[in-house]
Protein backbone atom coordinates (compact mmCIF):
# COMPACT_ATOMS: atom_id res chain seq x y z
CA UNK A 1 0.00 0.00 0.00
CA UNK A 2 3.15 2.48 0.79
CA UNK A 3 5.20 1.62 -2.51
CA UNK A 4 1.54 2.17 -4.34
CA UNK A 5 1.09 6.03 -2.43
CA UNK A 6 4.57 6.36 -3.32
CA UNK A 7 4.43 6.06 -6.81
CA UNK A 8 0.60 8.33 -6.88
CA UNK A 9 2.76 11.01 -5.23
CA UNK A 10 5.93 10.40 -7.56
CA UNK A 11 3.91 10.51 -10.34
CA UNK A 12 2.01 13.80 -9.11
CA UNK A 13 4.98 15.25 -8.59
CA UNK A 14 4.20 16.33 -5.28
CA UNK A 15 5.42 15.54 -1.57
CA UNK A 16 4.68 13.46 1.06
CA UNK A 17 1.15 14.22 2.97
CA UNK A 18 2.51 15.39 6.31
CA UNK A 19 1.81 13.48 9.66
CA UNK A 20 -1.38 14.78 11.55
CA UNK A 21 0.40 15.33 14.66
CA UNK A 22 4.04 14.52 14.23
CA UNK A 23 6.82 16.45 12.97
CA UNK A 24 10.56 14.80 11.59
CA UNK A 25 12.03 17.81 13.08
CA UNK A 26 10.61 19.28 16.56
CA UNK A 27 9.68 23.24 16.71
CA UNK A 28 12.04 25.39 18.68
CA UNK A 29 9.02 25.73 21.65
CA UNK A 30 8.67 22.05 22.03
CA UNK A 31 11.86 22.48 24.72
CA UNK A 32 12.40 25.11 26.76
CA UNK A 33 15.57 27.44 27.18
CA UNK A 34 18.08 25.21 28.43
CA UNK A 35 20.31 26.75 31.75
CA UNK A 36 23.54 26.45 30.08
CA UNK A 37 22.53 29.54 28.25
CA UNK A 38 20.52 31.22 31.40
CA UNK A 39 21.16 29.21 34.33
CA UNK A 40 17.99 31.21 35.77
CA UNK A 41 15.91 30.59 32.73
CA UNK A 42 13.95 27.22 34.16
CA UNK A 43 12.92 29.44 37.28
CA UNK A 44 11.50 32.04 35.45
CA UNK A 45 9.92 30.28 32.82
CA UNK A 46 7.96 28.03 35.80
CA UNK A 47 7.12 31.31 37.16
CA UNK A 48 5.28 31.80 33.56
CA UNK A 49 3.84 28.52 33.98
CA UNK A 50 2.07 29.13 37.11
CA UNK A 51 0.41 32.34 36.64
CA UNK A 52 -3.15 32.62 36.28
CA UNK A 53 -2.91 34.82 32.97
CA UNK A 54 -1.27 32.02 31.27
CA UNK A 55 -4.35 29.12 32.41
CA UNK A 56 -6.48 28.35 29.46
CA UNK A 57 -9.68 30.83 29.46
CA UNK A 58 -11.77 27.75 29.83
CA UNK A 59 -9.85 26.35 32.90
CA UNK A 60 -9.67 29.45 34.20
CA UNK A 61 -12.07 29.06 37.10
CA UNK A 62 -11.50 32.54 38.70
CA UNK A 63 -12.56 34.10 35.02
CA UNK A 64 -15.29 32.21 34.80
CA UNK A 65 -16.24 32.96 38.58
CA UNK A 66 -16.65 36.99 37.92
CA UNK A 67 -19.22 38.99 37.33
CA UNK A 68 -18.22 39.84 33.84
CA UNK A 69 -18.70 36.00 32.78
CA UNK A 70 -22.06 35.98 34.24
CA UNK A 71 -23.17 35.52 30.46
CA UNK A 72 -20.95 32.67 29.98
CA UNK A 73 -22.02 30.89 33.03
CA UNK A 74 -25.43 30.99 32.07
CA UNK A 75 -24.70 29.67 28.65
CA UNK A 76 -22.78 26.65 30.44
CA UNK A 77 -25.91 26.09 32.96
CA UNK A 78 -28.29 25.44 30.10
CA UNK A 79 -25.83 23.71 27.81
CA UNK A 80 -24.94 20.64 30.19
CA UNK A 81 -28.20 19.38 31.11
CA UNK A 82 -28.88 19.91 27.43
CA UNK A 83 -26.51 17.87 26.23
CA UNK A 84 -26.40 15.06 29.51
CA UNK A 85 -30.12 14.39 28.83
CA UNK A 86 -29.54 14.61 25.05
CA UNK A 87 -27.22 11.83 25.31
CA UNK A 88 -29.46 9.62 27.74
CA UNK A 89 -32.69 10.08 24.79
CA UNK A 90 -34.68 11.61 27.41
CA UNK A 91 -37.25 13.91 25.75
CA UNK A 92 -40.25 14.32 28.05
CA UNK A 93 -40.39 14.18 31.78
CA UNK A 94 -43.42 14.69 34.22
CA UNK A 95 -42.01 16.61 37.09
CA UNK A 96 -42.92 16.89 40.52
CA UNK A 97 -42.71 19.55 43.14
CA UNK A 98 -43.29 19.67 46.86
CA UNK A 99 -42.05 20.34 50.45
CA UNK A 100 -38.57 18.93 51.56
CA UNK A 101 -40.20 19.13 54.71
CA UNK A 102 -42.60 15.98 54.24
CA UNK A 103 -40.73 13.62 55.15
CA UNK A 104 -42.06 9.30 55.06
CA UNK A 105 -44.81 8.28 57.45
CA UNK A 106 -41.87 6.30 59.92
CA UNK A 107 -39.50 9.16 60.08
CA UNK A 108 -42.21 11.48 60.73
CA UNK A 109 -43.47 9.39 63.97
CA UNK A 110 -39.86 9.57 65.23
CA UNK A 111 -39.95 13.69 65.12
CA UNK A 112 -42.89 13.71 66.78
CA UNK A 113 -42.34 11.34 69.45
CA UNK A 114 -39.12 12.92 69.81
CA UNK A 115 -41.17 16.31 70.47
CA UNK A 116 -43.38 14.80 72.63
CA UNK A 117 -40.51 13.95 75.31
CA UNK A 118 -38.55 16.88 75.34
CA UNK A 119 -42.16 18.75 76.01
CA UNK A 120 -42.90 16.59 78.94
CA UNK A 121 -39.38 17.60 80.47
CA UNK A 122 -40.17 21.09 80.09
CA UNK A 123 -44.11 21.33 79.50
CA UNK A 124 -43.52 25.58 79.67
CA UNK A 125 -41.51 25.90 76.86
CA UNK A 126 -44.00 27.50 74.14
CA UNK A 127 -41.29 27.27 71.41
CA UNK A 128 -41.65 23.24 72.27
CA UNK A 129 -45.29 23.46 72.24
CA UNK A 130 -45.50 24.98 68.91
CA UNK A 131 -43.15 22.76 67.49
CA UNK A 132 -45.27 19.64 68.82
CA UNK A 133 -48.68 20.79 66.84
CA UNK A 134 -46.22 21.43 63.73
CA UNK A 135 -44.77 17.92 64.07
CA UNK A 136 -47.86 16.55 64.40
CA UNK A 137 -48.68 18.46 61.01
CA UNK A 138 -46.25 16.55 59.28
CA UNK A 139 -47.63 13.08 60.39
CA UNK A 140 -50.65 14.01 59.03
CA UNK A 141 -48.92 15.25 55.51
CA UNK A 142 -46.91 11.88 55.96
CA UNK A 143 -48.82 10.67 53.44
CA UNK A 144 -48.20 12.94 50.76
CA UNK A 145 -44.79 11.17 50.68
CA UNK A 146 -46.60 7.58 50.08
CA UNK A 147 -48.80 9.34 47.19
CA UNK A 148 -45.59 10.43 45.43
CA UNK A 149 -44.03 7.56 45.71
CA UNK A 150 -46.66 5.42 44.14
CA UNK A 151 -47.25 8.24 41.60
CA UNK A 152 -43.24 8.40 40.27
CA UNK A 153 -43.69 4.10 40.48
CA UNK A 154 -46.64 4.50 38.20
CA UNK A 155 -44.71 7.08 35.90
CA UNK A 156 -41.68 4.44 35.61
CA UNK A 157 -44.07 1.81 35.16
CA UNK A 158 -45.92 3.51 31.92
CA UNK A 159 -42.30 4.90 30.96
CA UNK A 160 -40.65 1.39 30.85
CA UNK A 161 -36.95 0.70 30.98
CA UNK A 162 -35.83 3.18 28.23
CA UNK A 163 -35.81 7.43 28.30
CA UNK A 164 -39.30 8.13 26.75
CA UNK A 165 -41.04 9.40 29.98
CA UNK A 166 -38.61 9.69 33.16
CA UNK A 167 -39.98 11.27 36.52
CA UNK A 168 -37.73 14.63 37.05
CA UNK A 169 -37.96 16.56 40.46
CA UNK A 170 -35.46 18.86 42.46
CA UNK A 171 -33.69 16.44 43.27
CA UNK A 172 -33.83 17.17 47.42
CA UNK A 173 -35.30 15.10 50.43
CA UNK A 174 -39.05 14.94 51.31
CA UNK A 175 -41.59 14.53 48.23
CA UNK A 176 -38.84 15.11 45.73
CA UNK A 177 -37.19 11.90 47.31
CA UNK A 178 -40.37 9.93 47.43
CA UNK A 179 -41.28 10.73 43.64
CA UNK A 180 -37.26 9.38 42.65
CA UNK A 181 -38.05 6.69 44.97
CA UNK A 182 -40.37 5.56 43.30
CA UNK A 183 -38.88 5.02 39.88
CA UNK A 184 -36.43 3.55 42.16
CA UNK A 185 -38.72 0.86 43.33
CA UNK A 186 -39.80 0.21 39.67
CA UNK A 187 -36.07 0.09 38.31
CA UNK A 188 -36.51 2.78 36.19
CA UNK A 189 -34.01 5.93 35.75
CA UNK A 190 -35.04 9.18 37.09
CA UNK A 191 -33.76 13.09 37.39
CA UNK A 192 -32.99 15.36 40.04
CA UNK A 193 -32.10 18.94 39.12
CA UNK A 194 -30.37 20.13 42.68
CA UNK A 195 -29.74 23.80 43.49
CA UNK A 196 -26.09 25.09 44.88
CA UNK A 197 -27.01 26.90 48.46
CA UNK A 198 -25.07 28.92 50.48
CA UNK A 199 -25.27 25.83 53.42
CA UNK A 200 -24.51 22.45 52.73
CA UNK A 201 -26.87 19.80 51.41
CA UNK A 202 -27.33 16.44 49.27
CA UNK A 203 -29.20 15.44 46.78
CA UNK A 204 -31.58 12.51 47.63
CA UNK A 205 -29.97 8.97 47.25
CA UNK A 206 -32.96 7.47 44.46
CA UNK A 207 -32.02 9.58 41.74
CA UNK A 208 -30.15 8.09 38.73
CA UNK A 209 -25.86 9.01 39.76
CA UNK A 210 -25.62 10.11 35.94
CA UNK A 211 -28.61 12.03 36.00
CA UNK A 212 -28.33 14.12 38.82
CA UNK A 213 -27.41 17.95 38.01
CA UNK A 214 -26.02 20.53 40.55
CA UNK A 215 -27.56 24.55 39.41
CA UNK A 216 -25.89 27.46 40.65
CA UNK A 217 -29.09 29.89 38.61
CA UNK A 218 -32.62 29.07 39.95
CA UNK A 219 -33.94 30.39 36.51
CA UNK A 220 -31.59 27.98 34.79
CA UNK A 221 -32.74 25.02 36.76
CA UNK A 222 -36.50 26.07 36.75
CA UNK A 223 -36.12 26.59 32.30
CA UNK A 224 -34.89 22.73 32.33
CA UNK A 225 -38.35 21.68 34.67
CA UNK A 226 -40.07 23.25 32.28
CA UNK A 227 -38.30 22.24 28.81
CA UNK A 228 -39.67 18.31 28.34
CA UNK A 229 -42.10 18.67 30.88
CA UNK A 230 -45.30 16.32 29.69
CA UNK A 231 -47.55 17.43 33.16
CA UNK A 232 -46.79 19.14 36.53
CA UNK A 233 -47.73 17.74 39.59
CA UNK A 234 -47.16 19.90 42.47
CA UNK A 235 -47.83 18.63 46.29
CA UNK A 236 -48.15 20.89 49.27
CA UNK A 237 -44.94 22.54 49.83
CA UNK A 238 -43.75 25.82 50.95
CA UNK A 239 -42.19 28.85 49.08
CA UNK A 240 -40.32 27.18 46.70
CA UNK A 241 -42.76 24.54 45.59
CA UNK A 242 -45.26 27.91 45.44
CA UNK A 243 -42.30 29.79 43.11
CA UNK A 244 -42.36 26.77 40.63
CA UNK A 245 -45.42 26.34 40.22
CA UNK A 246 -46.69 29.98 39.88
CA UNK A 247 -43.76 29.96 37.31
CA UNK A 248 -45.26 27.14 35.41
CA UNK A 249 -49.20 28.53 35.61
CA UNK A 250 -47.71 31.98 34.14
CA UNK A 251 -46.02 31.04 31.29
CA UNK A 252 -49.13 28.77 30.10
CA UNK A 253 -51.41 31.61 31.23
CA UNK A 254 -49.33 33.86 28.50
CA UNK A 255 -48.70 31.16 26.21
CA UNK A 256 -44.89 31.17 26.29
CA UNK A 257 -45.06 27.23 26.74
CA UNK A 258 -47.26 25.50 25.03
CA UNK A 259 -50.50 23.94 28.15
CA UNK A 260 -49.71 21.31 29.92
CA UNK A 261 -51.83 19.46 32.68
CA UNK A 262 -51.04 21.04 36.44
CA UNK A 263 -52.15 18.53 39.34
CA UNK A 264 -52.07 19.69 42.57
CA UNK A 265 -52.48 16.77 45.41
CA UNK A 266 -54.66 17.51 48.08
CA UNK A 267 -56.99 19.83 47.60
CA UNK A 268 -58.17 21.02 51.56
CA UNK A 269 -54.39 21.73 51.46
CA UNK A 270 -54.05 24.19 48.01
CA UNK A 271 -57.31 25.32 49.10
CA UNK A 272 -56.33 27.24 51.96
CA UNK A 273 -52.79 27.96 50.37
CA UNK A 274 -54.51 29.70 47.57
CA UNK A 275 -57.37 30.67 46.62
CA UNK A 276 -57.47 30.42 43.21
CA UNK A 277 -61.60 31.17 43.24
CA UNK A 278 -60.80 34.41 44.96
CA UNK A 279 -59.14 35.40 42.28
CA UNK A 280 -61.16 34.59 39.83
CA UNK A 281 -63.40 36.82 41.96
CA UNK A 282 -61.02 39.83 42.29
CA UNK A 283 -61.13 39.77 38.42
CA UNK A 284 -57.13 39.25 38.15
CA UNK A 285 -56.72 36.07 36.65
CA UNK A 286 -59.99 35.08 34.18
CA UNK A 287 -62.20 32.05 34.50
CA UNK A 288 -60.26 29.93 32.06
CA UNK A 289 -56.84 30.41 33.84
CA UNK A 290 -58.32 28.80 36.83
CA UNK A 291 -59.13 26.08 34.65
CA UNK A 292 -55.50 25.45 33.50
CA UNK A 293 -55.15 22.92 36.97
CA UNK A 294 -57.22 20.97 38.81
CA UNK A 295 -56.79 18.71 42.18
CA UNK A 296 -56.49 15.20 42.78
CA UNK A 297 -55.71 13.09 45.88
CA UNK A 298 -53.89 9.68 44.66
CA UNK A 299 -51.51 8.72 42.79
CA UNK A 300 -53.68 6.95 40.29
CA UNK A 301 -56.09 9.84 39.74
CA UNK A 302 -53.40 12.08 39.07
CA UNK A 303 -52.10 9.61 36.62
CA UNK A 304 -55.15 8.84 35.20
CA UNK A 305 -55.81 12.65 34.80
CA UNK A 306 -52.99 13.37 33.02
CA UNK A 307 -53.34 10.66 30.56
CA UNK A 308 -57.42 11.56 30.03
CA UNK A 309 -55.64 15.49 29.45
CA UNK A 310 -53.29 14.33 26.73
CA UNK A 311 -56.23 11.69 25.19
CA UNK A 312 -58.14 14.96 24.45
CA UNK A 313 -55.31 17.00 23.27
CA UNK A 314 -54.32 13.87 20.61
CA UNK A 315 -51.11 13.63 22.59
CA UNK A 316 -51.54 10.35 23.91
CA UNK A 317 -48.32 9.74 26.27
CA UNK A 318 -47.89 5.80 24.80
CA UNK A 319 -47.20 7.14 21.62
CA UNK A 320 -44.52 9.77 22.57
CA UNK A 321 -41.78 9.95 19.93
CA UNK A 322 -39.08 13.38 19.96
CA UNK A 323 -39.23 16.35 21.95
CA UNK A 324 -41.56 18.68 21.43
CA UNK A 325 -40.75 21.63 19.52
Amino acid sequence: MRDQRSAILDELAIPEPAHPEERRQPLPWRHPKPPQEDPDALRRIEAILQSPSYRLAEQDADLLGRDEARGLRLQLEYLKPELLLEAHGIDHTIVVFGSTRICEPAAARRRLEAVRQARAADPHNGELARAFVIAERVVANSRYYEVAREFGHLVAAAGGKGSRLVIMTGGGPGIMEAANRGAFDAGAQSLGLNILLPHEQFPNPYVTPDLCLRFHYFALRKLHFVMRAKALVAFPGGYGTLDELFEVLTLVQTRKIKPLPIVLIGESYWRRAVDFDYLVEEGVIDPEDRELLWFAETANDAWRGILGWHEACGTPLDRLSGRDT
